[in-house]
């Protein structure tokens, strides 16, 4: 079925049908819903290729996702959900890459001209494929932020803030004595930067208000996480606050402490860094601050958009925090 049978059915010329599919130009609404009726009817599909050689366009934005040790797979999963749903309204397509090619993979896609732009996750303070995003022709967009954005289009969740808002609201609560049990170890050494932002803004924070802060990173079986809790709490007598930055080890940092008979909000006051849906299935539900996937998700392909039409878009885009206060902190 081709543009030509979809104007003879609709009784209009084929550049009508084009105009109707490309919105480039406007169309009466009875004759726009006559062709768009035709489309349904016929099963009318446009050609991919032909569309990418008349507009030099592919229609297809490339994600690139490495997946990596130390990431929590269900989060990243709902970042990826919403860049592909945001992606359709603009009826786009998403090409994912999980394989960690570095800058190599993004000369590869570019080179092969299978997108028209690129979003990048897992983005380190000195990420190597930095340099070469300045460089490329095709616009890209990263969730997240390494040491040196200039010249770059950034979005990602405020996590330095988020960070505070955690040791703040345990300090309002008269809490002397804080924790913050983070990523894995794999992804400090990586200099990840949500990571390395959050940890900055929990220590910078607990500083300023003058109470005793520790942190250290948190492994994701259970095993692992029990002795990280046990020696935290042995080392730190008088603990009464924690903040888990590790949504797989969310429930087993409350295992762990019931294992070790401490009662939480009673004994210790538990909080997380996630998503809401983690927080409230914990028992209790967690007091937490949301890593809202949606919205950056969203955020980073409304931005890649704009690019691609040429317009202007601000280098930093940081999503303000929300805290919600549940049951585990008091």
């Amino acid at each position: 079925m081709t543009i030509s049978d979809v104007a003879k059915h609709a009784g209009v010329a084929v550049s009508t049908v084009s105009y109707v599919l490309s919105g480039k130009r406007a169309i009466s609404a009875t004759t726009r819903q006559r062709v768009l009726d035709s489309v349904r009817s016929l099963g009318y599909h446009p050609n991919a290729g032909a569309r990418a050689l008349a507009s030099k366009r592919a229609k297809v934005i490339g994600l690139v996702l490495p997946l990596r040790a130390g990431l929590n797979l269900p989060v990243l999963m709902q970042f990826a959900t919403s860049v592909v749903t945001t992606a359709r309204q603009y009826d786009h397509d998403v090409l994912l890459m999980t394989a960690d090619e570095g800058p190599d993979g993004l000369r590869r896609v570019a080179a092969s001209a299978l997108v028209d732009g690129l979003l990048l996750m897992d983005v380190e303070i000195h990420d190597p494929r930095v340099p070469l995003l300045r460089e490329l022709a095709e616009p890209s967009v990263l969730i997240g932020f390494p040491a040196d954005p200039e010249g770059l289009t950034c979005v990602d969740l405020d996590f330095a803030h988020a960070g505070k808002l955690c040791a703040d609201h345990l300090a309002d609560l008269g809490h002397r004595r804080i924790a913050l049990l983070g990523a894995p170890r794999v992804v400090y050494e990586r200099g990840t930067g949500f990571a390395e932002r959050t940890l900055a803004g929990f220590l910078e924070a607990a500083r300023s208000r003058g109470i005793d802060a520790n942190a250290r990173p948190c492994e994701e079986s259970f095993d692992e996480v029990y002795e990280t809790v046990k020696l935290l709490l042995d080392e730190c007598p008088g603990l009464s606050g924690i903040v888990v930055h590790n949504e797989a080890a969310v429930g087993h940092v409350l295992g762990a402490l019931r294992i070790l008979g401490r009662r939480v909000p009673e004994d210790v006051s538990v909080m997380a860094i996630c998503p809401d849906d983690i927080a409230e299935r914990a028992s209790p539900a967690l007091t937490s601050v949301l890593i809202p996937a949606e919205d950056v998700g969203h955020q980073a392909v409304r931005l890649l958009m704009a690019k691609l039409e040429s317009q202007a878009v601000p280098q930093s885009t940081l999503l303000e925090p929300r805290l919600t206060i549940r049951e585990s902190t008091r």
